[in-house]
């Protein structure tokens, strides 16, 4: 009989300990899975069987904690894609016209990262976006986050004088501070304004920041008495 030790558990991992020639013959009788062979030479009968029970139970627990991840995540994409209340037709129109509108800003000028704008201005490589977001924390300028990336506008920043915010930008955003921030602002600048004549204010922001500002201060006055 051969010496050869077989055990099936309930994770559908099995061992198989012996000499080589015996483990070879069982080998040969699986058609599925992956294998994993360790061979040890000179090993007692005692250690052999610790061995063989250390590495089953390493095994079983792997396999297990890697279901829960596997379940976890698909958990996860269920609740993502499967929403508690299915959204309003109201919802979806809105979604709807809100990416066009966002696609629209992107679309109407240069929208670059913290580290573009950097590179621009000649800063160090060493940390890209610290003076960026330094400007944006200070109102300097603004930004608009898509896809988890933040974006400054280029129209904000005056290629004349080292790509630095315009000067004329920061009184705009501190003048609708608490009223229009990120977005609200992208849309406001990026949108044909009467007060202008029909043109956007990204268009006059350098060449004429006093109509700007007027033109701001009055969508404020009309969203406050609205």
């Amino acid at each position: 009989m051969m010496d050869i030790e077989f055990e099936v558990t309930i994770d559908n991992v099995i061992s198989f300990a012996g000499r080589p020639s015996e483990v070879s013959d069982q080998l040969h009788g699986l058609k599925n899975g992956r294998v994993v062979v360790i061979a040890v030479e000179d090993i007692s009968q005692s250690e052999n069987d610790a061995l063989e029970n250390m590495l089953l139970g390493a095994a079983r627990l792997f396999k297990q904690t890697t279901d829960e991840q596997l379940a976890e995540q698909m958990s996860l994409l269920v609740r993502a894609f499967a929403p508690k209340e299915p959204p309003t037709p109201v919802m979806l129109k809105e979604a709807e016209m809100m990416a066009r509108a966002q696609k629209a800003v992107f679309a109407s000028s240069d929208w670059l990262t913290a580290a573009q704008v950097a590179t621009l201005a000649g800063f160090s490589d060493s940390n890209l976006s610290a003076q960026p977001s330094k400007w944006r924390r200070e109102g300097n300028i603004f930004t608009v986050r898509h896809d988890g990336t933040e974006y400054f506008p280029g129209y904000g920043l005056d290629r004349d004088h080292g790509y630095r915010p315009l000067k004329s930008l920061k009184k705009i955003t501190d003048l609708f501070k608490g009223h229009k921030e990120g977005w609200g602002l992208a849309y406001w600048f990026s949108s044909n304004n009467s007060f202008l004549g029909g043109k956007r204010p990204l268009e006059l922001l350098k060449a004429a920041p006093e109509q700007v500002l007027a033109a701001a201060q009055d969508e404020l006055e009309g969203t406050i008495h609205a």
